[in-house]
C-alpha cells in the first residue's frame, strides 16, 4: 500500500503509537532497527535520524560512520498484539535505506544492491521480477532457562495435523499476525520432519518479497518465543532428517504480462524464460555462497533429503536445481530449488537478478531438461548430460564466488570484500575447531 508522510502521521497520531522503529538489513542478513519516540516521529519521517554505521556487520568504517536512514513509506505498519505487548504503548515499522550524509545511497546497504538489479532489469524492458518464496523453519523446545534446544515438540511429518501436530497453535498465531501485517497467506502447514513447518505467502516484486522473508523471518521467532518455543531457520540443525529450504520461484514481467509464458513453444515456455534459466544455471556455482551462506547450509545440500546438488533443471522432477512447475499463463514460473533461509533476502534475490540478466543478455539457452531422477543416475550418465554438481562447502562456495566476475559485480565491491571477508572467517573458525564427531570417532583409538 502507498502511504504520504502525512497519512503516516495521521495513523500514528490517531492509533496511539508511541514507538517506531526504523528497520535496516546487514551484510549478514541479521534485522537491525533504531526505535523513536513520538517526539521524533517527524524528523524519521523526513530521513533525519543518523546512526552508527561502524557498529552494523560489514557497513563502514569507524571514520566514515555517520549514515542516515531514509524510510520507505510503502513498508510502514503497525505492529500487531501478537508481536508487540499493547500495555507497553503501541508500535509501528519502517524499513529504511541507508544513506550517507550527502545525500549518496549507501553501496553496502543490502536494499541498494537489489534495488540496482531492479533497475537493471527495467533497463531491459521487463517490469520487474517476481519472487515467491517457501520459507521452512523449525520449532524446538527451550530449556527451563529459556535456552534452545534441538528437540523436537513433535514427531508429525508431511501435512499432519494436531494432536501430532503440536505447532499448529503456534502456526496459526503467526499466520494471524502476519494477515495483520498485510501478508497475504496462501497456506501454512506442517513439513516434513518432526517439528519443521512452512507458511506460504503470496508472490510479489523481487524487493517486496525481500521486505516480506525479513518481516516473516522475526515474526515468526517472536511468535514461538510467546509459546515458550525456539524458532530456527537453520538449514540442517538435526543429521539424519530433511533440513529447511527456501524454494523461490522466479519469473518476469513485460507490460504487465508474464514473459515466461509462451503457448506456441516446447514446455509453453518463451525464449525469455530459457535464457533466464540458462543464466541460473551458469552461475549456479557464483551465487550459491549468497543463497546459502552458512558452514551449516551445505549439510542441507547432500543427496537423499529433497535439496538438489546437481545444476541442471526439470519440467517435472524435484532432484533438480530448477524446476518447472506444471502452471502455465500468468503463472509460469522457475522455481530455484537451492537456496535456504538462512541467506540475507536483499543478496539473494539481487545475485537471482543478475544471473538471469546475463542469460537474457547473453541470450544463453540451457541444455535439455532432465526429467529423470537425478540421485539415481550414474556420474557417467552425468557427466553425458553435463550436470554439474553444486560446491559442497562454504569454502568450495566462496572459491567459486571469487571467480564469478557477474556475481561479484552484483554485490558491488563493498558488499563482496565484506561478505567475502565474513564468510572465511566462519569457514576457518569452523576448520580449527574440535567436534564432537571427531573425539567420539577418534578419541578411544588414537
Amino acid at each position: 500500500m502507498a502511504y504520504t508522510k502525512a497519512e503516516i502521521l495521521k495513523t500514528l497520531k490517531s492509533e496511539g503509537v508511541k514507538f517506531l522503529r526504523l528497520q535496516i538489513t546487514d551484510i549478514l542478513g541479521m534485522v537491525k532497527n533504531v526505535e523513536v519516540p513520538e517526539s521524533q516521529f517527524e524528523k524519521a519521517l523526513d530521513g533525519e535520524i543518523m546512526f552508527d554505521g561502524s557498529s552494523i556487520e560489514g557497513f563502514t568504517r569507524i571514520e566514515e560512520s555517520d549514515m542516515l536512514l531514509r524510510p520507505d513509506y510503502n513498508t510502514f505498519v503497525i505492529l500487531p498484539d501478537l508481536v508487540e505487548d499493547p500495555a507497553r504503548g503501541k508500535v509501528a515499522r519502517l524499513i529504511c535505506d541507508v544513506y550517507y550524509p550527502d545525500g549518496r545511497p549507501f553501496e553496502g546497504d543490502p536494499r541498494y544492491v537489489l534495488k540496482r538489479q531492479i533497475e537493471r532489469l527495467k533497463k531491459l524492458g521487463f517490469d520487474n521480477m517476481y519472487a515467491g518464496p517457501e520459507p521452512e523453519f523449525f520449532l524446538f523446545l527451550r530449556t527451563p532457562e529459556g535456552l534452545p534446544t534441538t528437540e523436537t515438540h513433535d514427531k508429525a511429518g508431511y501435512f499432519d495435523l494436531a494432536p501430532i501436530d503440536k505447532g499448529e497453535e503456534a502456526r496459526r498465531d503467526m499466520v494471524n499476525a502476519l494477515v495483520a501485517m498485510g501478508f497475504e497467506i496462501e497456506a501454512s502447514h506442517h513439513e516434513v520432519a518432526p517439528g519443521q513447518h512452512e507458511i506460504d505467502f503470496k508472490y510479489a516484486d523481487a524487493l517486496t518479497t525481500a521486505d516480506n522473508i525479513a518481516t516473516f523471518k522475526w515474526v515468526v521467532k517472536r511468535v514461538a518465543l510467546n509459546h515458550g518455543l525456539h524458532a530456527t531457520f537453520l538449514p540442517k540443525p538435526i543429521r539424519g532428517i530433511n533440513g529447511s529450504g527456501m524454494h523461490t520461484h522466479l519469473s518476469l514481467f513485460k507490460n504487465g504480462e508474464n514473459a515466461f509464458y509462451d503457448p506456441k513453444a516446447e514446455y509453453q515456455l518463451s525464449k525469455t524464460a530459457l535464457h533466464f534459466i540458462a543464466g541460473l544455471l551458469e552461475h549456479a556455482e557464483g551465487m550459491v555462497a549468497i543463497t546459502n551462506p552458512l558452514v551449516n547450509s551445505y549439510k542441507r545440500l547432500t543427496p537423499g533429503y529433497e535439496a538438489p546438488t546437481n545444476i541442471a533443471w526439470s519440467a517435472s522432477n524435484r532432484s533438480a536445481m530448477i524446476r518447472i512447475p506444471a502452471r502455465r499463463g500468468v503463472g509460469t514460473r522457475a522455481e530455484l530449488r537451492m537456496p535456504d533461509p538462512s541467506a540475507n533476502p536483499y543478496l539473494a534475490l539481487a545475485v537471482m537478478a543478475a544471473a538471469a540478466i546475463d542469460g537474457i543478455e547473453r541470450k544463453l539457452l540451457p541444455p535439455p531438461p532432465i526429467q529423470r531422477n537425478i540421485y539415481q543416475m550414474s556420474v557417467r550418465e552425468r557427466r553425458k548430460h553435463k550436470i554439474r554438481e553444486l560446491p559442497g562447502t562454504l569454502r568450495e562456495a566462496l572459491e567459486a564466488l571469487k571467480k564469478d566476475p557477474v556475481i561479484r559485480e552484483a554485490l558491488g565491491e563493498h558488499v563482496y570484500t565484506h561478505f567475502l571477508q565474513a564468510k572465511q572467517m566462519e569457514w576457518d573458525d569452523y576448520r580449527v575447531t574440535v567436534h564432537q564427531w571427531e573425539l567420539d570417532q577418534y578419541l578411544a583409538t588414537y
